[in-house]
């Protein structure tokens, strides 16, 4: 599996209550299952405006269409390459 971030862009998506975020997890559940394991859902970050969302995925077809099937936008979407973070200094 790859690995991928997601850009959605979706107006005043940090506004939403914690039962709308909720129902929007369930939505984005619903249609991974349809996808028969061929993407995963890490997480999520929220803004304002916009998800940046991390997936693993067989391929950019996938993440396509659980965008098509949840009905959220796959704005931009970017294979990762590789991860750094502070413990790469060693």
């Amino acid at each position: 599996m790859k690995r991928y971030m997601i850009e959605r862009n979706l107006p005043g998506v940090g506004t939403l209550s914690h039962c709308e975020m909720a129902a929007a997890a369930a939505r984005s559940n619903a249609a991974l299952t349809q996808l028969n394991g061929r993407a995963e859902w890490v997480q999520s970050f929220v803004t304002d405006d916009k998800t940046f969302c991390i997936y693993l995925a067989e391929d950019d077809a996938a993440i396509h269409e659980h965008a098509r099937i949840s009905g959220f936008p796959a704005t931009k979407v970017t294979e990762i390459g590789d991860i750094i973070d502070p413990s790469t200094a060693g």
